[in-house]
């Protein structure tokens, strides 16, 4: 407990603590609404000035207070906007003063002279409000400039009083005033931790507004919470400090590629030799199989799919296909599609299957059920089983309930463990899925079995090719862009004779899971706490390296000590282990890994877009920030990676076709 404690001295983050609690923002976190809120401020003190210097334009009952209240309101909204254009400037400063870390004391009492002087701007408010929208107080002016400025300017005040509980609540911590590391009491602690997932689960509750209401949705949000409230457990950070953190990473790793030279001894792995790289592999990864399989999974998708690629003429490119008014889908068997079949119509424009070829579809989606279809492949002589990928706000709780939890399959290793949402998709998909398989063969008793997905898809899909190979022996999975977190050590190994999985680049998800982001989490606090910058200068440096390369002055400037810099790092202590190494889950089966060919430009000729290699799930435990890690992962940009595969392969093979007839 004591190194606990003395570690969370060093290594907190300054969250704001007023009215005796923690709230969910920084410090530092007051530098940009102060600076947004200056310019409206200096406006409305040079109008209300113009209207104050105007005064004898206004008409009032002399006989009453009427104009007393006036003066009251015009004068005190002055000086009030005069006071208030002299304190953002100051608060702005001291919140922008020191790095991260530092400890800014000015900051909790100017925010309370704030609170005071907001809570005078109500009162002044409701006194213009009462003037000039009721007859209570007679006094009017023949100058429309001067009521037109008190017209605007209480309803922009009103305005913003409305988004001020609306901020407030969303600052609001259940829990702020505990600090979790002062409990010594063991059941105390227990009862904190409890505490603590409610508070998420009260943070997530909007959910509940747009999920349907059942047992599996409730569990997936306590799920979730209970690993957002390990994660985040003795820790202060704010959604702003991980932003930064995430920007401070990005820059640390482009700083070791620089020192180590890490990405030429990294590409030395990869080969643009297509044919090479996949020589003496299982016949049955085919490359151009994988590439049919691709797009079928990307088809899954629907609709949505045809809308995100083609914005502006989706509908026209829908139209042959759609259904409405129950049109004749040729005894198709769709489940959960609209009454205008949008999400079959999608799957027929993307992968021109035929309707007699299609021998179910599920566009049924709820938390831990997934859509799927099930099609005959002809050309493969194979039963096509298509997961779809994450698209919806369930399939996101499906996702996040990423805990490990016991993977018992027939076959598979004594103490196996899964993602816990994708392990009851996939249970859920197999009650479904078994007699239409039955179905299907009795039709087609010759063909194979081949299970595909991307993303989500792709781990429901591993999942299911382990729970469908104790009946069907020979099944296959296609999986793209699958999750890191997926399955326990030995399970992975024991899917790599059935599974293969194929990734892009610097794909986020295939580095996700709970340990690798405990791991990053564990980072991006030891460069918040490492770097020389305050919030508000990283931020702002940000916003130019989306648009331009990090410039090599900032690979050694952002940091107090860039020539200790790793040293540091790799011996500062980490945040208390929220899960144990044991948890630790891996991609499935055997990884084939794409990355973009930096070319030699000196050699003039033209090179291969993409080199590969055979990588092992240990190459995807760390998250990376990275400026594709989320562009890779989307399925247009892996499908035009594999098609560029392919078309290597073939030009490849076809070169070396010539070069036999020649040598003969």
């Amino acid at each position: 407990m004591n190194s606990c404690n003395q570690y969370m001295a060093i290594f907190r983050m300054p969250a704001i603590r007023m009215l005796g609690r923690k709230w969910l923002f920084a410090s530092d976190d007051l530098v940009f609404p102060c600076v947004i809120e200056l310019p409206f401020r200096i406006v409305w003190l040079v109008l209300m000035a113009i209207v104050v210097a105007h005064e004898n334009t206004w008409q009032c009952n002399t006989t009453g207070f009427d104009e007393v209240f006036m003066q009251l309101y015009m004068r005190g909204t002055l000086a009030l906007q005069a006071a208030m254009v002299l304190l953002l400037p100051i608060l702005a400063q001291q919140s922008a003063k020191g790095t991260i870390t530092t400890d800014r004391k000015l900051v909790v009492p100017l925010i309370y002279i704030n609170m005071f002087m907001t809570l005078l701007e109500l009162l002044l408010n409701v006194l213009g409000t009462v003037w000039m929208f009721s007859d209570a107080i007679e006094c009017n002016t023949t100058h429309i400039f001067s009521s037109r400025v008190i017209y605007y300017l209480i309803i922009f005040t009103w305005v913003r009083m409305a988004i001020l509980p609306i901020t407030i609540y969303s600052l609001y911590d259940p829990l702020g005033a505990i600090d979790y590391d002062s409990i010594q009491d063991e059941n105390t602690r227990v009862w904190y931790n409890r505490k603590l997932v409610e508070s998420w689960v009260w943070r997530l509750k909007w959910a509940l507004l747009l999920l349907e209401r059942n047992e599996q949705s409730k569990e997936a949000i306590e799920e979730t919470a209970r690993l957002l409230a390990a994660l985040y457990r003795s820790t202060d950070l704010v959604l702003s400090d991980i932003f930064a953190g995430c920007v401070l990473l990005r820059i640390r790793q482009k700083r070791l590629t620089k020192i180590a030279d890490s990405n030429e001894n990294e590409m030395e792995h990869y080969s643009t030799d297509v044919n090479k790289v996949l020589a003496d592999i299982p016949e049955w990864m085919q490359i151009e199989d994988a590439y049919r399989y691709l797009k079928l999974s990307v088809a899954a998708y629907g609709w949505l799919y045809v809308l995100y690629r083609n914005l502006c003429t989706w509908l026209c490119l829908l139209t042959p296909y759609l259904q409405c008014c129950g049109g004749n889908l040729r005894d198709v068997d769709v489940d959960g599609d609209n009454c205008c079949m949008c999400n079959y119509a999608g799957l027929k424009y993307v992968s021109k299957v035929d309707d007699s070829d299609i021998v179910y579809v599920s566009f049924t989606n709820k938390v831990f059920e997934v859509a799927f279809f099930v099609i005959a492949d002809h050309e493969g002589k194979n039963i096509v089983v298509t997961i779809r990928g994450t698209i919806s706000l369930p399939d996101m709780f499906t996702d996040l309930a990423g805990g490990s939890d016991e993977f018992v399959v027939e076959g598979l290793p004594e103490g196996s463990r899964g993602h816990k949402g994708m392990v009851l998709s996939a249970s859920k998909t197999m009650q479904t899925l078994q007699p239409v398989l039955e179905k299907a063969f009795q039709k087609y008793p010759d063909y194979g079995l081949i299970v595909t997905g991307h993303s989500l898809g792709a781990g429901v899909a591993a999942l299911l090719g382990i729970m469908l190979k104790p009946k069907y022996p020979k099944v296959k999975v296609f999986a793209f862009s699958g999750p890191a977190g997926l399955l326990s050590r030995e399970a992975a190994k024991y899917t790599e004779s059935f599974v293969w999985t194929i990734g892009l680049g610097d794909d986020l998800v295939m580095r996700l899971g709970v340990l690798s982001v405990q791991d990053f989490r564990d980072k991006l606090i030891q460069s918040l706490h490492a770097t020389r910058l305050p919030k508000y200068r990283i931020i702002l440096k940000s916003i130019r390296y989306a648009f331009f390369s990090i410039p090599e002055s900032d690979l050694d400037s952002a940091w107090e000590n860039s020539d200790d810099l790793e040293s540091h790092l790799l011996h500062a202590p980490n945040l208390p282990r929220a899960f144990p190494e044991t948890d630790r889950l891996f991609i499935a089966g055997r990884v084939l890994h794409i990355r973009r060919h930096k070319p030699d430009r000196k050699s003039g000729k033209q090179e291969p877009k993409y080199s590969i290699k055979w990588a092992i799930p240990d190459d995807f435990n760390v998250v990376q920030v990275m400026p594709r890690m989320l562009l890779d992962h989307l399925p247009e940009n892996v499908y035009d990676a594999v098609k560029s595969v392919v078309s290597e392969s073939r030009t490849s093979a076809s070169r070396s076709v010539q070069v036999a007839v020649i040598a003969q």
